[in-house]
């Protein structure tokens, strides 16, 4: 990614993570990763032994945390100093599994004071 994509992206988790799924640069990188994933869910591929339609590009080293590899197919792990998979084809529900966070429901207080004992 060049300097200007980054401070891009740094901006965007910043200010309006959406905007980046809506950059024209995330979306032709989208597609890119479910061509090369033959739009299967790999997840379900490794883990189940099923194929199922992708429909997400999930961000394994998440856009937060790194902003720099938010069009990053591969990376370095620093570890194992090895080439691993940055962005990878998921279905709704295999991403869904990879983010629980989003599935938490608030539990909002009451509108009024009364409580029930």
């Amino acid at each position: 990614m060049t300097e200007s994509e980054i401070a891009y992206a740094r901006w965007c988790v910043q200010n309006n993570p959406h905007r980046f799924y809506q950059w024209s640069k995330w979306l032709s990188k989208r597609a890119e990763v479910l061509a090369l994933d033959r739009y299967e869910c790999q997840r379900c591929r490794e883990v189940y032994h099923r194929y199922r339609k992708a429909d997400t590009v999930h961000h394994v080293n998440h856009l937060k945390d790194r902003p720099d590899l938010a069009l990053e197919i591969w990376y370095k792990d620093p570890a194992t100093h090895t080439k691993r998979r940055n962005l990878v084809s998921l279905c709704s529900s295999c991403h869904d599994e990879e983010h629980p966070e989003k599935l938490r429901r608030k539990i909002s207080e009451p509108i009024t004071e009364e409580r029930w004992d």
